[in-house]
């Protein structure tokens, strides 16, 4: 027993200090490619699930900033909307533009049963 782990000792020994030498990254390659197909296709697996989770929360933000953006564009135009709205119904009340009419330009009624006789002063 003592002779066979004395021989498989020197067999490791002479092996390392040999003149052959290996590359580590082609040493970890073929084992991989050998014993670890698995392990490596979860691994490849997890790291493109890891890129799409950063790509996604970044689309994600960028979509949640755009809509508050337009949010508030959106209240804004609603605002000016309604101004709008009130200014229209102040400047189309008929008793302004009556008192405007009077006021500013001097206009009388007319009454529809004398439209044929002419006033003139």
């Amino acid at each position: 027993m003592i002779s066979r782990v004395t021989e498989t000792f020197n067999r490791v020994t002479g092996s390392l200090s040999g003149t052959e030498r290996h590359a580590l990254p082609g040493v970890i390659g073929g084992d991989l490619l050998r014993h670890g197909k698995l392990p490596l296709c979860l691994f490849v697996a997890i790291i493109i699930t890891a890129v799409m989770v950063v790509t996604t929360a970044h689309h994600t933000r960028l979509l949640t900033a755009q809509r508050e953006q337009l949010a508030v564009e959106r209240d804004a135009l609603d605002i000016e909307w309604r101004n709008l709205i009130l200014e229209e119904n102040a400047l189309g009340d008929h008793s302004r533009v009556e008192r405007i009419a009077t006021e500013k330009l001097q206009l009388q009624h007319v009454d529809p049963s004398q439209e044929n006789i002419v006033v003139q002063k």
